[in-house]
């Protein structure tokens, strides 16, 4: 899925296109793909895109008279660049939508068809689609704080909650809490003020170094295909279970639920515990989300 460094590239790029375009035609090749009813997606062609702004993991196309086009990529959902006219690629995709200087596509390679396309009017309506968790680049310890112990739940439930925190998910928490040096079962309201302090430090080090990245890796270019992936060479421990840990070479363990992983590493997070994978759903109880949709 998608996370804040991801969706800021795609807000970023996006903004080079289509501020200041015109929305000439909207392109839907699977009907399941609109989520709404009204205002229909013809209300939206003729007027102007003024802005790109991002709720949590959602994309929002601001339009003239407040009208805006929610799109939620969810796990497997991508946008693309094309040339004016392009149609959306076989199997995979979802719509097309046509602007004079080129075609934005919304594709999803997955069987499980969960992205979702919403056309709101006005601000009210827009909030809606806002899960209203903090935005966290930026945010002050004490926000921070006083967030995360608002309730008691484990780390990994807590970042990848979007009622709590805006875009950070899977990828990016497995990131977030090795950089901390902290364990992903450890429980909110047993950390210590220094914990909160390396968490806190971990969040903003972590996401701003990656949206850093992917602005160099993309300079010049809109992301491709294959470009936005939750699998990156650099990570220090997301997808590299069984290889070496980058700081101090174990190799980096993972804890499964479901189709969810998290990977950690023992020496640096959990004072060299196991987290046993076929003990999680007791371990975690109620604190993992319990459907897709809580991933937010």
């Amino acid at each position: 899925m998608p996370e804040l460094p991801d969706v800021e590239i795609y807000r970023s790029k996006l903004r080079e296109k289509l501020v200041g375009q015109t929305l000439e035609a909207v392109r839907l090749k699977t009907p399941f793909l609109l989520r709404s009813v009204e205002p229909s997606p013809d209300e939206a062609l003729g007027r102007k895109v003024l802005d790109i702004r991002r709720l949590g993991k959602r994309l929002a196309l601001e339009l003239e008279h407040e009208l805006f086009l929610v799109i939620h990529l969810m796990i497997a959902g991508r946008l693309r660049w094309g040339k004016r006219g392009a149609n959306p690629p076989g199997r995979i995709g979802l719509v097309a939508f046509d602007f004079p200087t080129g075609t934005l596509l919304v594709t999803e390679a997955s069987k499980r068809k969960r992205a979702s396309l919403h056309v709101v009017q006005g601000e009210v309506g827009l909030a809606e689609h806002d899960p209203g968790g903090l935005e966290v680049l930026g945010l002050s310890l004490e926000k921070f704080a006083s967030a995360l112990r608002a309730e008691n739940h484990t780390l990994k439930r807590s970042l990848t909650d979007p009622r709590t925190f805006s875009g950070i998910g899977n990828a990016y928490s497995d990131e977030i809490l090795h950089a901390a040096r902290l364990s992903p079962v450890q429980h909110t309201k047993k950390l210590d003020a220094d914990e909160v302090s390396r968490l806190h430090e971990a969040v903003q080090e972590v996401l701003r170094r990656w949206v850093g990245r992917l602005e160099a890796d993309f300079a010049g270019r809109f992301p491709g295909a294959g470009d936005i992936t939750a699998f990156r060479d650099d990570f220090a421990v997301h997808g590299r279970y069984g290889k070496p840990c980058r700081d101090c070479g174990q190799p980096v363990q993972r804890i499964r639920y479901a189709s969810n992983e998290t990977n950690y590493c023992a020496t640096c997070q959990t004072g060299g515990k196991l987290l046993r994978d076929r003990a999680l759903s007791r371990l975690l109880r109620a604190d993992w989300p319990r459907s897709i949709d809580e991933l937010g």
